[in-house]
């Protein structure tokens, strides 16, 4: 049996986001790690972007994060994770355009040194608002739906450039939030070290099953 081959890499939010949408869907792949440092000629001959997470279906080539998750989830979906209202979308679009912009800037300072990463986390924190706002266990209640593993990694990204600080926040219901995902078997199962991926390895399967 051939399996869709989806490259990773472990500690991406994009390709987070898409391993919790494979491991939902129960879509068994197989799972290449790439180290972005160094990556595989036969990752670059399939990724036209050169960025994880790519999935590969056939002669068929994903290389967008939201698009792998809509992959994985328009084929099973047992969790519900599609039904959400339309404002869902809307949100997933802050997070990867003018969240993403600012947490850059903030996160790794070096490479925009005229601009200060200070400015950057209070403009992202405009979008960690608009979460606290919204949240009741989760964005859309008490069950999570496509846009909490969409941004979910992305805040995590966020809050870890200073833990301390973001934890000291007044967005009691966002921390709640996150710190529920990162101590959830979810996320646990989608961080699973593996080895970088080299042609001719026995392929690793994801999600494991028995």
């Amino acid at each position: 049996m051939t399996y869709p081959i989806l490259y990773s890499f472990r500690r991406c939010p994009y390709a987070m986001r898409a391993r919790l949408a494979i491991a939902s869907s129960g879509i068994q792949v197989e799972l290449r790690e790439i180290v972005l440092r160094d990556k595989t000629p036969e990752f670059l001959e399939t990724s036209p972007t050169a960025t994880v997470p790519c999935l590969k279906v056939g002669e068929r080539v994903v290389d967008e994060s939201l698009h792998i998750m809509a992959w994985a989830l328009g084929q099973n979906d047992p969790e519900n994770l599609m039904q959400m209202p339309t404002v869902g979308y809307s949100l997933m679009s802050t997070c990867d355009g003018t969240f993403k912009h600012a947490l850059d800037r903030y996160k790794y300072p070096t490479r925009y040194p005229e601009i200060d990463p200070i400015v950057n986390r209070d403009a992202a924190s405009s979008f960690i608002q608009e979460l606290e706002q919204r949240l009741d266990g989760n964005l859309f209640g008490p069950d999570p739906k496509l846009a909490d593993f969409a941004i979910l990694p992305f805040i995590r990204q966020f809050a870890h450039v200073d833990l301390d600080w973001f934890s000291a926040q007044p967005w009691e219901k966002t921390v709640v939030w996150l710190q529920s995902f990162k101590d959830s078997a979810r996320f646990a199962a989608i961080m699973d070290k593996y080895p970088k991926w080299v042609n001719g390895d026995a392929p690793t399967y994801f999600p494991y099953q028995d």
